[in-house]
């Protein structure tokens, strides 16, 4: 049986696209119910949503890379959540593309269901998987962050905490992947050692503790979620997508 719908009101700092479409912001409590209602009343299911995510992430590190990209070494930083299965996704679209690639696993043996079936596709490509170290950040070009999502629950810990503060000290461009490892995505706050991205590719709407300057240039990523999952929970949604499946966004000017 499922639970019944919760309903939300708008809450935090409204965003723009690059064509002036308004997009509400919200809690990670909000995304939480995003995901149950499209898992448990209307679809798309977690794998749909998790290689969607995937390959927009693997497009949009192409995209941040341009010319340069078919010459780029990619690290992938993975977390045994949804967040992390969506950085493995991405992991095998960019091997697909012959990208090199290298996977790095914070807790290879705790990963969820879901990234695990991940882990198994992008085992069958080129892509490589190497033990987190400090090394593993040596002639890399772009690193992708995909250790925490909008779970966060306190400071990060043992090697995750170590793959971050590794990240930051390399002075490599960073993308993470819906919220920065290490920030909160309701209040932004920082309880801990945070990722310090040029970017972050948020997914299906932005999160209230999303800024300028703890995750950089902010872009808005199409997970499939349909319109219906927002209108069950109060929340007014104008299509920010116009034929993309990326759209660059910021923050309102005076929110």
């Amino acid at each position: 049986m499922t639970r019944p719908l919760r309903s939300f009101s708008p809450s935090g700092p409204q965003w723009i696209t690059d064509t002036s479409v308004k997009i509400p912001a919200i809690t990670a409590d909000q995304m939480r119910e995003v995901d149950r209602i499209a898992v448990e009343v209307t679809g798309p299911n977690l794998f749909m949503m998790m290689e969607n995510a995937g390959r927009n992430l693997a497009l949009a590190a192409i995209g941040m890379m341009e010319d340069d990209w078919p010459q780029a070494r990619i690290l992938v930083l993975a977390g045994s959540g949804g967040n992390g299965g969506g950085g493995i996704c991405a992991a095998r679209h960019l091997a697909n593309r012959d990208v090199d690639v290298r996977l790095c696993l914070a807790a290879p043996d705790r990963l969820g269901e879901v990234p695990t079936f991940q882990y198994r596709v992008f085992k069958e490509t080129t892509g490589a998987v190497v033990e987190a170290s400090m090394q593993v950040f040596d002639d890399v070009t772009l690193i992708l962050d995909a250790l925490i999502g909008y779970s966060l629950r306190g400071a990060p810990g043992g090697i995750t905490a170590d793959l971050i503060g590794w990240a930051n000290q390399s002075d490599l461009p960073i993308l993470s992947l819906d919220v920065p490892s290490g920030v909160d995505a309701t209040t932004g706050d920082l309880p801990g050692v945070a990722m310090q991205p040029a970017g972050t590719l948020t997914l299906a709407l932005p999160k209230t503790g999303l800024n300028d300057a703890n995750a950089g240039d902010v872009i808005l990523a199409d997970i499939g979620i349909p319109v219906g999952v927002y209108r069950r929970m109060g929340l007014k949604f104008d299509n920010p997508f116009d034929g993309r499946y990326r759209v660059p966004i910021t923050t309102v000017p005076g929110d």
